[in-house]
């Protein structure tokens, strides 16, 4: 992975230079990205759930670094050539600011190399910023999975970015 140096125009005008550094999950990393999720997520994932990450050969997960402390992270699980990203968190002092694109840029990257030929997520129907993002990507919607997500309940979209073969159609005739 490489530093990326950004000057990014936030909300209200400014503009903030940081480094940011996208690169593989470290066992150092841990911490701080549980401590993230548990301020961002209802139902957040453990040190443990992290650490496990590590283990597993069909997982590729990424950690953004804003001038050397973990601000967020995003990975996937890999079967049979489908990358199913399983996690996008940014630090909550750290979102609209060019992050979370890094990552997934990077994400889709390391997957393309490693031959993927789509990527697929569940994202909050109500979470318009990440699904903004998603479709920057090129992902679509292609269904709605009713009741997916608890504390609050809520639809997730299904979302899809197929990188071969997207002329096929899909298995619902879409």
């Amino acid at each position: 992975m490489r530093p990326v140096q950004k000057g990014i125009c936030v909300d209200d005008g400014r503009e903030l230079h940081m480094n940011i550094e996208i690169r593989r999950l470290r066992e150092e990393d841990i911490a701080d990205l549980a401590r993230i999720e548990g301020e961002a997520f209802s139902m957040p994932w453990s040190e443990r759930d992290f650490r496990e990450l590590l283990s597993h050969f069909y997982c590729f997960y990424l950690t953004a670094l804003a001038d050397g402390r973990a601000v967020g992270c995003c990975g996937y699980t890999c079967s049979c050539g489908t990358a199913y990203i399983d996690n996008v968190v940014v630090e909550a002092g750290y979102r609209r600011q060019g992050i979370g694109q890094a990552l997934m840029a990077e994400l889709i990257a390391g997957g393309q190399k490693e031959g993927i030929e789509a990527f697929t997520l569940e994202v909050r129907v109500s979470n318009a910023p990440a699904i903004h993002l998603y479709k920057k990507f090129g992902f679509v919607s292609e269904g709605i999975r009713p009741g997916f997500y608890e504390k609050p309940a809520e639809d997730a979209d299904i979302m899809w970015l197929r990188l071969k073969g997207q002329e096929e159609t899909r298995a619902d005739g879409g």
